[in-house]
């Protein structure tokens, strides 16, 4: 029973994730109130945007119904939504003056979705997976600094061109002074007094029992409550209320046939029309995939989103808005951001936000033009701080210059110019750093012997030498005085490029010959190919603030011995002088194991120096001094996680086993005593054919009176368990072939 538990615990977590990405009307207790809220967003933002493109209002309604019900229902993204792009209001514009009408810009439209969804099939969305972290944050830092700035006009109440205020495509400084002076001349009292309380409501309201009615989410009870403040206004505070332009307008439709616009096929032989088709399908596929990225950053349950299939959906939609007369769709990250934020599960709820804009441009413009815009403000200025919290900078800040730059030039690069001018200004500082790491990176040089007369230098290469490192590797070679002996270690590298083979060639045949430089390569291969099956890379950074908790200490052990066994190991040799600075870091965990184990646990759970406490004991069974030092490693050093790892091929059990075969008479070993006594091993009915598999058992079934012991003796061991802050597994190291299983954390029975 005790290894079925963890299969049957992963099985059932496999399970729950899979009824989550599977149904749609799992939640509809939080997909329905989620699509009521991004409904009530994305309104004015899908007239805004039209307004900003120079298309027909209209448009960006049509744009708004499709996102929602056509490439909702195509995409296999749980919580994106999909509607009109602002990323794409200067392409539209523009491609409206080039082609001069408006159903020659469908043609075009309805193309450029097709050129979407034939990307989309050539699995072009692995695009995606190269985008780095600091670049996605710095595109959400960015949208969230637009989204504070461009909606404090709606909070104040401020009566200005809507175009001014929605063209994220245009500089966010320019006319930022004259914006500045008419906000502050010509605001309305009763809008900043309806946003300020809506801010207040939304930021004390998880402070309230409120917070536990999930089918009422805070953003959704602000607008209703917009909605009645302004009524109220109206009849008892005439001088604040609001109408006019402070409410959300949708213009009324008479005749459903007068909502669409037809597509100019004639046009279909004009070279513009290719271009600007070609000019949508590829702008709004790398928006998309931007957006969809940090979409899926923002998921609570971190699920990942195929990019190839979200272009088909894409694709789909744009071509369906082509020829009814909308404007071009995207993932759009305001959208989404406020989707997740609002409590969204599945895609039910981009399905219902795209359903509600259709219902209420057919039949309920009475009713939504009573929403005040600064109600929709107040949710939107959350929603752009959370984006680019003090906390998200901090973080980034903390990473290192290498990750901050190109956070901070991505977030000024957008305000300064547009979305996609930006991201690829923030990646090609990221790209910058990416380089300057390859060039002081490629090794790990050290003397070993500096006592001698000759200089002896031993350089060991990288897990991957790519071209990038070849300044590098010659800066480093050609500048060594005559006479060196240097050894060049390949025993770690998985990849080296044949342009790297070639200067090493190159020095040992002339140059090395030529300057009396004893140069010698050692665990080179044959050859090298990059391989689909094996992942050739460096283990991540890890932030260490991160494994503040046993989960998460638990995981990245569990990737540290994977990367060990795939051979992704790289190797880490350090001068005493910088063992200090590992050493002073605050260990992760305690490992309690068999002296019969001696591999290195560093190397196994591929952790950092100083990462690991060891403590051994044989069979990996406990007495009391050793459950005392883990409560010292624990409360003293901090460690947060305690693992007790049995190993197989014990030959300490294999020993005792032996014993009780050639002497049936003699006392049993205290590494059997336990088993014996509780029934588990029995030894008159043990065989010498049994002896390996018995010894793996014993060491496996060893390791639960171990876990017992540290939880019935320690008080403070068994509190802090039971809290959460200490964890307590399991694991079996399988000499064979490297890995690690580990059980799932122990859980406090009541």
């Amino acid at each position: 029973m005790l290894t079925n538990r963890p299969r049957f615990n992963q099985l059932k977590a496999k399970r729950q994730v899979k009824d989550i990405s599977q149904s749609i009307f799992r939640r509809p207790g939080r997909d329905i109130p989620a699509g009521i809220v991004v409904f009530l967003v994305a309104l004015p933002l899908c007239l805004g945007i039209a307004l900003a493109s120079g298309a027909p209002l209209i448009s960006g309604l049509i744009a708004g119904m499709v996102g929602g019900l056509v490439t909702g229902i195509a995409s296999k993204s749980h919580t994106s939504v999909s509607g009109p792009a602002a990323s794409l209001s200067a392409v539209v514009l523009t491609a409206l003056e080039v082609l001069e009408t408006f159903d020659v810009f469908l043609l075009a439209l309805f193309i450029g979705g097709l050129i979407q969804v034939i990307l989309g099939f050539l699995k072009s969305g692995m695009i995606a997976d190269y985008m780095p972290t600091s670049i996605i944050k710095g595109l959400l830092a960015a949208i969230g600094l637009i989204l504070i700035i461009s909606q404090l006009p709606y909070a104040l109440g401020v009566e200005l061109d809507k175009s001014r205020l929605l063209d994220y495509s245009q500089s966010f400084f320019s006319g930022v002074i004259e914006t500045g002076a008419l906000v502050l001349s010509l605001f309305a009292p009763g809008a900043l007094i309806l946003a300020v309380s809506s801010l207040l409501l939304m930021i004390f309201w998880e402070k309230t029992a409120l917070k536990n009615v999930k089918w009422l989410p805070p953003s959704l009870f602000v607008v209703l409550f917009g909605v009645l403040l302004n009524q109220t206004f109206k009849f008892l505070l005439p001088a604040l209320y609001l109408d006019g332009i402070h409410l959300v307008h949708i213009p009324e439709i008479n005749d459903p046939t007068a909502l669409f616009t037809f597509p100019d096929f004639s046009a279909i032989d004009n070279f513009q029309v290719w271009t600007y088709a070609f000019t949508i399908a590829i702008i709004g596929s790398i928006a998309t995939l931007l957006n969809l990225e940090a979409t899926d950053n923002l998921d609570p349950h971190k699920r990942r989103s195929p990019p190839n299939q979200e272009l088909v959906a894409q694709g789909i939609g744009n071509s369906i808005v082509g020829l009814i007369g909308g404007i071009p769709i995207t993932s759009v990250i305001v959208r989404s951001s406020v989707n997740i934020e609002a409590g969204a599960e599945t895609k039910l709820s981009t399905i219902i936000h795209g359903f509600l804009l259709t219902v209420s441009v057919l039949f309920l413009s009475t009713i939504i033009n009573l929403i005040p815009l600064a109600s929709l403000a107040a949710i939107l200025l959350l929603v752009g701080y959370k984006l680019t919290s003090y906390s998200i900078i901090t973080q980034m800040y903390r990473k290192g210059w290498s990750q901050f730059i190109p956070f901070a030039v991505t977030v000024t690069a957008i305000l300064l110019t547009d979305v996609l001018i930006g991201v690829l200004i923030g990646s090609a500082s990221s790209v910058f750093f990416l380089l300057r790491g390859n060039y002081y990176n490629p090794f790990y040089m050290e003397e070993t012997n500096p006592g001698s007369k000759r200089k002896t230098i031993r350089l060991e290469l990288s897990n991957e030498v790519s071209f990038l490192n070849k300044p590098a590797i010659k800066r480093i070679l050609w500048n060594l005085p005559k006479g060196t002996r240097i050894t060049i270690d390949a025993s770690f590298s998985s990849y080296i490029e044949p342009d790297v083979l070639e200067i090493l060639n190159d020095y040992q045949t002339t140059f090395a010959r030529e300057n009396a430089i004893d140069f010698t390569i050692v665990g080179l291969k044959d050859s090298y190919a990059p391989s689909n099956e094996v992942v050739i890379g460096k283990p991540a950074v890890i932030n260490r603030a991160d494994l503040k908790k046993p989960a998460n200490v638990l995981q990245y052990l569990k990737e540290g011995n994977k990367r060990y066994a795939d051979g992704n190991l790289v190797s880490r040799r350090f001068q005493n002088k910088k063992l200090k600075d590992f050493i002073k870091d605050v260990p992760l965990a305690v490992v309690v194991n068999c002296i019969d184990m001696r591999e290195p646990l560093n190397m196994l759970l591929n952790t950092g120096i100083g990462d690991l406490i060891p403590l051994k004991a044989a069979g990996t069974l406990l007495d009391n001094h050793l459950v005392h030092t883990l409560e010292i490693a624990c409360r003293e050093q901090g460690a947060v996680l305690i693992v007790v790892l049995a190993n197989s091929d014990n030959h300490l059990l294999k020993n005792a086993l032996k014993r009780v075969l050639a002497e049936p008479t003699a006392p049993f070993s205290p590494l059997l005593v336990p088993a014996i006594e509780a029934g588990y091993f029995s030894p008159e009915r043990f065989r010498s054919e049994d002896l390996s598999h018995w010894s793996d058992r014993l060491a496996r079934w060893n390791a639960a009176p171990a876990q017992t012991k540290i939880v019935h003796t320690n008080a403070y061991l068994r509190t802090h368990i039971n809290q959460g802050k200490v964890g307590l597994c399991m694991a079996f190291f399988h000499r064979k072939d490297g890995t690690i299983d580990f059980f799932p954390l122990y859980q406090p029975t009541n």
